[in-house]
């Protein structure tokens, strides 16, 4: 039973590295994915070494920074037929940046996260760069991810925040009591707000984009500037941000009753 887990443990390191390389689309040095992950340099240079032998990782010698490789590339073009689900969502994206001129966003749940798929700019010439594509965030952090985790079934919400720890990385705003609020206030409303909580003075509104069977799968979302967000614009650009959710999600439905494979 031994190896079993030690090959398991490797995937999970593995898969650690990758997201932690994946965050920063500028290049991480080891150094800095060794405190991304929690393991000892000399463990991570290791991994990162090893997956740059086999292509899945590509190391800037010159910079000494660290980036995703060309095998993932290709890998994933041959999984995008599978589970590409952008299309459906990208004219919804851009027109809520052509509507709002705001940064608009499409972004998906991956188990206790959300990672950005889409992002379009709008109009607006001052913008906020907290997400970009890739970007990854916990639920509950983000408006993407407010929104999403808002509609989860209680049983499943409560067992995330029993288990989230998230006001380390992402201060008190995001304790347990300071969620469940933020979570009543976004079913009240039918979208998130996220005020600055990130960044300061960088806001965002999102949508929660539903399933075929009615869960919360992805979110759309807006970013900008504190001044674009006021309270009296929050309620129209809310209602975008339904409107335009509502329609990704009868898209995706057709495509899955279409009988095409697209799933989060």
């Amino acid at each position: 039973m031994a190896e079993p887990v030690r090959g398991a443990q490797l995937v999970s390191r593995v898969s650690r590295i990758l997201k932690a390389v994946s965050e920063h689309p500028d290049g991480l040095t080891a150094a800095a994915a060794a405190h991304a992950t929690g393991f000892t340099r000399p463990t991570t240079y290791r991994l990162l070494a090893s997956l740059a032998a086999e292509g899945f990782i590509d190391h800037d010698t010159a910079r000494g920074r660290w980036f995703l490789g060309p095998e993932l590339y290709l890998l994933g073009s041959l999984a995008a037929d599978r589970y590409d689900i952008t299309a459906a969502a990208r004219d919804s994206v851009r027109r809520l940046a052509k509507e709002t001129g705001e940064s608009a966003f499409f972004s998906t749940r991956r188990g206790t996260e959300t990672v950005c798929l889409l992002r379009e700019e709008g109009s607006f010439p001052v913008r906020s760069f907290v997400l970009y594509e890739g970007a990854r965030f916990p639920l509950g952090v983000a408006s993407a991810g407010l929104a999403i985790l808002s509609f989860l079934g209680e049983d499943e919400v409560e067992t995330y925040l029993a288990g989230a720890d998230l006001v380390e990385r992402w201060g008190p705003a995001h304790s347990t009591p300071a969620l469940r609020q933020r979570i009543e206030e976004t079913r009240e409303r039918g979208y998130a707000v996220n005020p600055g909580l990130i960044l300061e003075g960088s806001w965002g509104m999102g949508a929660t984009v539903f399933d075929a069977a009615g869960r919360p799968a992805w979110a759309l979302s807006l970013t900008g500037i504190e001044s674009r967000f006021r309270a009296e614009r929050q309620p129209e650009l809310g209602q975008l941000l339904l409107d335009h959710a509502h329609e990704v999600g009868v898209r995706l439905a057709a495509e899955r009753t279409a009988g095409g494979p697209r799933r989060p």
